[in-house]
């Protein structure tokens, strides 16, 4: 597997993007996204199938990645604080810059606007797990892990409290905090860190080493992590089949290209400015801007579809940025692999 390599003449942490590690990354993205779609048009396979199948990876797949990603990582040597600082705050920032131009987005349509919004901050995991991996291996995992930590719960927040407040769906703010609390990839996230976190103190304490338990973390462990290797394959295998084409009015373009602005240019360029000032830079800088660049997640249809948002007008948005963000993807890689 290729792997960056350090640019003579560039900051002693900057980074030059392989341009095959890259190509090596999108294209079988892109090609399992193909074949999602082709599967459920060509070869008919049907509604129930892929619901079946998302749910899978949403509940099964995708939270055993995230914790055994984040349980075995390792960040020596790693700024993850500051980089949990730049993601924080830029998925923060880029989540008020749209409640702030809602008056310019859609003022008299809640649920447009909160697909516009939903376009806007969140993230496809799958995609930026893959690219990750590909280019810097287990220490590529082990970043976009963390990112998907600091992540999630914001968007998930920050998107739930939207649906609720636009949406037109009757939503208490007991099913806000039950939405946020009950996320399997939330729960994931928590879970693998408290793992991280402990996982020294039991090596010392001898209780990885005990008979018993040590062989039955490690079988714990080899489930997990065998179950993880499948989220991908079969998380981009569902973006495929959940694209749909878009249609509409010019209305819709207008919407559809205010959430590209949001994803593709505002919520990247705070984040690598932020990484800038606070002197992340390297795998760490280029990892953090690649999750703020993606576009956005399959599951958001799922939220406003359940929630009250403009479904129609998320899976439009969705279909687009999944295809633009392959593009936009390398552009954003190179300018974070030169701070």
């Amino acid at each position: 597997m290729a792997h960056p390599s350090v640019a003579p003449a560039a900051a002693p942490d900057a980074v030059t993007i392989d341009a095959g590690a890259l190509l090596s990354a999108l294209l079988p993205t892109a090609a399992l996204i193909l074949l999602g779609r082709v599967l459920r048009i060509r070869f008919r396979f049907g509604d129930d199938f892929w619901r079946g199948l998302e749910r899978l990876a949403y509940f099964v797949l995708l939270p055993s990645l995230f914790i055994s990603g984040l349980a075995r990582a390792d960040f020596t040597g790693l700024r993850v604080g500051t980089m949990a600082v730049v993601l924080a705050a830029s998925s923060v920032l880029g989540a008020l810059a749209v409640w702030s131009s809602r008056r310019l987005i859609s003022p008299d349509d809640g649920p447009a606007f909160t697909s516009v919004f939903q376009g806007g901050v969140r993230f496809n995991n799958y995609i930026g797990l893959v690219v990750a991996t590909a280019l810097w291996g287990a220490e590529g995992l082990a970043l976009a892990a963390l990112c998907n930590a600091v992540l999630v719960p914001i968007v998930n927040i920050t998107s739930t409290i939207t649906l609720a407040r636009h949406g037109s769906g009757i939503t208490s703010w007991s099913d806000v905090a039950r939405e946020i609390v009950t996320n399997p990839l939330v729960a994931a996230c928590v879970v693998g860190l408290g793992l991280h976190a402990i996982g020294g103190t039991a090596a010392g304490q001898g209780l990885v080493g005990a008979p018993v338990l040590g062989e039955f973390l490690v079988a714990v462990g080899e489930l997990l992590r065998i179950l993880g290797g499948a989220a991908l394959p079969v998380g981009l295998l569902c973006v495929g089949a959940g694209l749909r084409r878009p249609r509409g009015t010019r209305t819709t373009s207008v919407l559809i290209g205010w959430s590209m602005l949001f994803r593709f240019a505002l919520v990247p360029v705070i984040t690598l400015a932020l990484a800038a000032a606070l002197g992340l830079s390297g795998p760490t800088a280029v990892v953090a801007v690649l999750f703020q660049s993606l576009p956005t997640a399959s599951s958001a249809y799922v939220l406003a579809r359940r929630l009250g948002g403009d479904a129609p007008l998320m899976a439009a948005i969705i279909a687009v940025q999944t295809g633009a963000g392959l593009v936009t993807i390398p552009l954003w890689l190179l300018l974070a692999g030169l701070i």
